[in-house]
């Protein structure tokens, strides 16, 4: 039997939670994000445990921006770093310039939202850093879902969304594409939301790409 609360209360919401850009260090990383913005960087910390660790810009509408980079201050992981960061592959690509590798979707109920969608986004891992306390869908070999394309999910649970934190940036994602073959596309569509920044195009490859605006600059991050 249908409950009778209004179908918005029943199925999970999804929103963009933030962006993950991938940097051989974060040192070099940071560097590269402020030159190009003209806006610093915040926050951010270790991922304890998980071998990497993180730096933060504040977007438009509840988002962020992440850039993570493993932490030569933790000892190897013993399991897979966050978002396929042991890959060979995806460390000589960032190696070369920081890349926008994934995108993560936020839901209040990762049980139900995992119900909805046509692909497997991981394991619900609980995670910490400082204060903040989170559940993330990680897949057991670390590795992002078809290259980034299909997003993990986010459960900040009861602790305030870091991006509260932040000092205001003035950086506005204008879009996120998403860029894979049609049927791929179709297999992400339950996860994207509403957001009217994200636009799927069908293409031969897996490839993401947000325009970011802020005061002193425009770029688009890949």
């Amino acid at each position: 039997m249908l409950s009778d609360r209004p179908l918005a209360q029943v199925l999970p919401a999804f929103e963009l939670d933030h962006l993950v850009l991938a940097s051989a260090s974060l040192a070099q990383g940071v560097v590269w994000l402020e030159q190009r913005l003209g806006v610093g960087m915040a926050g951010g910390g270790s991922h304890p445990g998980w071998g990497t660790h993180n730096r933060l810009l504040k977007l438009d509408r509840g988002a962020y921006l992440e850039l993570i980079a493993p932490d030569p201050g933790q000892a190897s992981p013993a399991r897979p770093r966050l978002f396929g960061l042991d890959d060979p592959e995806l460390l000589a690509l960032i190696e070369q310039r920081p890349r926008l590798i994934h995108y993560v979707m936020r839901s209040g109920d990762l049980a139900a939202a995992r119900m909805r969608l046509d692909y497997d986004p991981g394991v619900a891992q609980e995670m910490s850093r400082g204060a903040l306390t989170w559940r993330l869908t990680v897949p057991p070999d670390g590795r992002r879902r078809y290259g980034g394309i299909l997003p993990s999910l986010i459960d900040w649970g009861d602790t305030p969304h870091p991006a509260r934190a932040l000092p205001e940036s003035g950086v506005a994602l204008a879009a996120l594409e998403v860029v894979a073959p049609a049927g791929v596309l179709a297999r992400a569509a339950a996860a994207l939301g509403n957001d009217s920044r994200i636009t799927c195009q069908p293409g031969p490859l897996p490839q993401l790409r947000a325009r970011l605006g802020s005061p002193c600059a425009s770029i688009t991050l890949d």
